[in-house]
């Protein structure tokens, strides 16, 4: 079962619906317990950094989830602002996000060409594997909708990158946390065949 981690900030019913035609029994829950039970958990999210870690904080989950994601080892999937929180903070806001990858998010800066945010569909440069996006298409794409970019301190860290004016961290893996600056719920057979990989995914074989 994946429980999808309802905090009041996402599109959790468009993540439900592509999870459940990749085969999986999901739930939306912000109870404890039932996050426990979980084989894998999915943390989606639009909108602002500060608002995201609020409502985590505000539904009680910011100490769980981090007991239960780096100390009891559960698969997890952020998406959007839920791969931003991961990391420590935002020049969106003054927050502290969840600090589990070493990684700061940064505003895009609006020159000729390249509108803010950045909303299309664009592709990856992988950068190591990662059992999500394994063997990667050359007409791979996904879509993106965001105004500030994941910038990865650890190199280890960063599955892929994409181009937008500036090279930014698009996926990043630190053990059983995957985090994906894109929608794969909205990214169509792409997005569907990470959902997929998703659900077989077995991270504690595989700690890279």
């Amino acid at each position: 079962m994946i429980v999808i981690i309802d905090y009041g900030v996402g599109n959790l019913r468009s993540v439900q619906n592509m999870l459940k035609k990749a085969g999986s029994e999901t739930v939306i829950s912000n109870e404890i317990e039932t996050i426990r039970r979980a084989d894998r958990l999915v943390l989606p999210g639009v909108g602002r950094f500060d608002h995201g870690m609020k409502k985590l904080h505000e539904n009680g989950l910011v100490e769980p989830l981090s007991e239960i994601v780096l100390h009891g080892r559960k698969p997890i999937l952020g998406i959007c602002l839920g791969s931003q929180i991961l990391g420590n903070g935002s020049e969106e806001g003054d927050a502290k996000g969840l600090g589990w990858i070493d990684m700061y998010c940064q505003r895009f800066e609006a020159t000729e060409g390249f509108r803010v945010p950045h909303m299309m569909w664009n592709n990856l440069e992988i950068k190591k594997t990662c059992p999500l996006i394994e063997n990667y298409a050359a007409d791979s794409q996904y879509y993106f909708v965001h105004s500030y970019y994941m910038n990865c301190k650890n190199e280890e860290d960063v599955v892929a990158v994409t181009n937008y004016n500036v090279a930014f961290t698009s996926v990043v893996q630190r053990k059983n946390i995957i985090g994906m600056q894109f929608h794969p719920e909205k990214s169509l057979r792409f997005g569907l065949k990470i959902m997929r990989q998703f659900c077989e995914w077995e991270p504690h074989e595989n700690h890279k």
